[in-house]
């Protein structure tokens, strides 16, 4: 596996932000939780890309990215547990740019969903 290193730097960042999340959300800051859930997604998809065919999309898209990981035959049931979770990954696009650029505030609700989700698909491909 010639991106090892790589892929075990892009897993390891995305737990970090998960746990970063995990603390965030502790602390009641919902907005930073929301964000971070977002991307430690977003790194363990792209190190799953980089992974099995050896780069990634330069995007911030968790929808496209799910998009390539779907022509992954031996990920299927990953596709199908991120598309179980498709409010989830629309919520966190809208965190992705407004946590930038909008005067938006996430609820505590908001900020458990992804943290959870985010968890949920690290322990599903075992990164936890």
């Amino acid at each position: 596996m010639p991106h090892a290193e790589e892929v075990a730097l892009l897993r390891s960042r995305a737990k970090s932000f998960l746990a970063r999340a995990e603390d965030s959300l502790a602390e009641g800051d919902y907005d930073i939780a929301s964000f971070l859930a977002e991307q430690s997604l977003q790194l363990y998809l792209k190190s799953i890309l980089l992974e099995e065919l050896g780069d990634f999309p330069r995007t911030h898209s968790i929808s496209f990215l799910i998009q390539q990981i779907r022509k992954i035959p031996n990920r299927q049931q990953l596709t199908v547990l991120l598309e179980k979770r498709s409010d989830i990954i629309r919520l966190m696009e809208d965190v992705y740019i407004a946590s930038r650029y909008l005067p938006r505030r996430y609820s505590e609700e908001d900020a458990r969903l992804l943290v959870n989700a985010a968890k949920e698909v690290l322990r599903f491909g075992m990164v936890l």
